[in-house]
């Protein structure tokens, strides 16, 4: 082996120290092409040292064609940077699924065959460098190129899940919008508890590969109704959906500029949003949302029974208000009134109104509405052994939720309140505004803000000043929870509104 060899095997190894840095990435995108490379981006550009050590390994990759020792420069700021992008991470490790291994396997097989070739063409030490470098093209290349192949796979399970579903032919209803999909669909699930057999998508499995498995594994014999949670991250992904859940009932909940980054525009969301009505009989709308009333006209003039719910329209077929308590009506009958509940109105009258659709007894719907479950993670109220309140609003992250969630610390009775969040992202063109906005609603009801991480701290920041709060900046969510435990007794009151993954800054 001669010294030449000795600086590609050190390149190597950076480079696939580095891989695992990135898959990590990869899965917690979804396995979306061209994610490594755009967080690459992101997490380079953080503060003065990172910059600085790309720079110095760019550098030394170049001048390693008159020295080579200096690719030994490159590979180690590879291997560990950039900093505060760690390979094991604190919100989720690497989980070393059969996708993640075939990508791994994928990846590393190109790397290795590129650094032979550059071995080949005397490349030498800056071809070795380079490769290392560009560690996250690799694993973006490889994502693209596996999509059709993972497509492939992914059909046979979708094909055992539509066969099962045609086998026991439940009842259908399908659920999607920009926020509040979820907590509906459990709702749902808890008004026709009473009366039907219902088996609902856990969690958050609202794509393809989720919602095959919800049925794989979850559907059984006697099922009556399935509630499927469907997601999208652009045009035609929820088409696909419908192709083989077939439902029969759906519900278009909100329209909000989550994901806007993707899509673009609203008007692009609510269209994408809509391909849940294509198998419909029923369509269930929120036509509070952006762009929805005029969508439940078009609808009903297609010829699909129509429920328009609504918090503020008067006229709507179901309408939830919320005054001293929760009232819903359903075609002019008073369902419940003045109910103590935390809950959005537009949420509930959706959920209502699938009930209605399938014949639940207003009676039944009643005693159902006043035990609506609490989803985990969304303002939930909890109670520290310190005695500090705690509204764990951990899995929102968008704008209208992230005002109920003020709105409920607002209504506390505590000595101290305090807001800990990192902001919200994926809004596209509109984050730093809505993130200043949030600050801004913030920093009137708390007494401390505590803005965590840099993805958006500028606006988050700058909004804050408009107000009265104090202003605090912790690198990270367990800075956050240690200055609140350090800071907060009993009678005070904490809101944690959203926790990013921690392949954000």
């Amino acid at each position: 082996m001669n010294i030449s060899d000795v600086y590609l095997i050190s390149c190597a190894i950076s480079a696939l120290a580095a891989s695992l840095r990135w898959f990590r990435v990869a899965q917690r995108e979804h396995y979306l092409p061209l994610s490594a490379t755009r967080f690459a981006a992101r997490w380079w550009k953080i503060g003065k040292a990172n910059p600085f050590l790309l720079l110095l390994a760019v550098a030394a990759a170049i001048s390693s064609a008159w020295f080579p020792a200096t690719s030994v420069i490159t590979a180690v700021v590879v291997a560990t940077g950039p900093i505060g992008l760690g390979i094991k991470g604190r919100t989720s490790t690497l989980a070393w699924t059969r996708r993640l291994r075939t990508l791994a396997g994928a990846t590393l097989f190109v790397l290795v065959a590129s650094l032979l070739v550059a071995r080949q063409l005397g490349l030498g030490s800056v071809g070795s460098a380079v490769i290392a470098l560009i560690v996250p093209g690799f694993v973006d290349v490889t994502l693209t190129a596996l999509k059709p192949i993972e497509r492939k796979v992914a059909r046979r399970y979708v094909a055992d899940a539509s066969d099962t579903l045609e086998r026991i032919n439940p009842v259908r209803v399908a659920i999607t919008g920009s926020y509040g999909k979820t907590t509906i669909k459990g709702y749902v699930r808890h008004l026709l508890s009473d009366t039907f057999s219902v088996i609902a998508s856990p969690a958050s499995f609202n794509n393809s590969a989720g919602l095959s498995r919800s049925v794989n594994e979850h559907l059984t014999d006697g099922t009556e109704i399935f509630v499927a949670e469907m997601g999208t991250y652009g045009p035609g992904e929820i088409a696909e959906l419908v192709n083989w859940v077939r439902p029969s009932i759906s519900v278009l909940a909100a329209i909000g500029p989550v994901h806007l980054e993707r899509f673009g525009d609203l008007e692009t969301i609510v269209a994408a949003k809509s391909e849940i009505f294509s198998t419909s009989r029923t369509a269930i709308i929120n036509i509070d949302a952006h762009g929805l009333a005029n969508e439940a006209d078009r609808l009903q003039a297609s010829g699909i029974t129509v429920l328009r719910c609504s918090s503020t329209d008067p006229t709507a077929d179901v309408v939830a208000t919320v005054a001293d308590g929760l009232t819903v009506t359903v075609a002019n009958r008073t369902i419940v009134t003045d109910l103590r509940c935390d809950a959005a109105p537009t949420n509930v009258a959706c959920a209502v109104a699938v009930a209605t659709t399938l014949d639940v007894p207003d009676a039944t719907i009643a005693k159902q509405l006043a035990g609506l479950p609490i989803p985990e993670h969304r303002r939930q109220i909890l109670q520290s052994q310190s005695g500090v309140t705690i509204i764990d609003d951990t899995y929102n992250s968008n704008p209208a939720g992230a005002a109920l969630a003020l709105e409920t610390l607002a209504n506390i009775d505590a000595r101290r309140k305090v807001v800990v969040t990192p902001g919200m992202v994926e809004l596209g063109r509109r984050q730093a505004s809505e993130n200043r906005r949030f600050a801004v609603d913030a920093s009137l009801v708390a007494d401390d803000l505590i803005i965590v991480g840099r993805t958006n701290r500028s606006a988050l920041n700058n909004g804050a000043r408009d107000g009265t709060a104090r202003i605090q900046l912790v690198a990270a969510r367990d800075d956050a929870i240690k200055w609140v435990r350090e800071n907060l007794t009993s009678g005070d009151a904490v809101l944690y509104e959203n926790d990013l993954p921690d392949h954000y800054a």
